[in-house]
């Protein structure tokens, strides 16, 4: 496996735990990080490349840390699961994009 890719995972993992500090702390509720994590996801979903130059691969992969941080967040702070397992709920929960349909 590439380095780059685990280091990405342990990145991952340390941007749910803020989350969930932040949570705990009465800093962010969850439900303020989920919208804050909805608005990247659109942010990069909206970008005109999005659609016109990545492959359905591609766009997955630019959403995939979004929507792992989105399932670390709704799982709460007593469920801290590991990579492997919220990347695998990331692909069981995976909706197909508007051109895909």
């Amino acid at each position: 496996m590439n380095s780059a890719n685990l280091q990405l995972e342990g990145l991952c993992l340390a941007v749910a735990a803020i989350n969930q500090a932040l949570s705990a702390k009465g800093l962010l509720s969850q439900n303020e990080i989920d919208q804050a994590l909805r608005r990247a996801e659109t942010a990069a979903s909206n970008d005109e490349r999005f659609v016109e130059q990545l492959s359905p691969a591609s766009r997955d992969a630019v959403c995939f840390p979004i929507r792992l941080l989105q399932i670390a967040n709704n799982s709460g702070a007593q469920t801290p699961w590991s990579f492997s397992h919220l990347a695998k709920l990331v692909g069981e929960t995976k909706r197909p994009y508007n051109d895909q349909m």
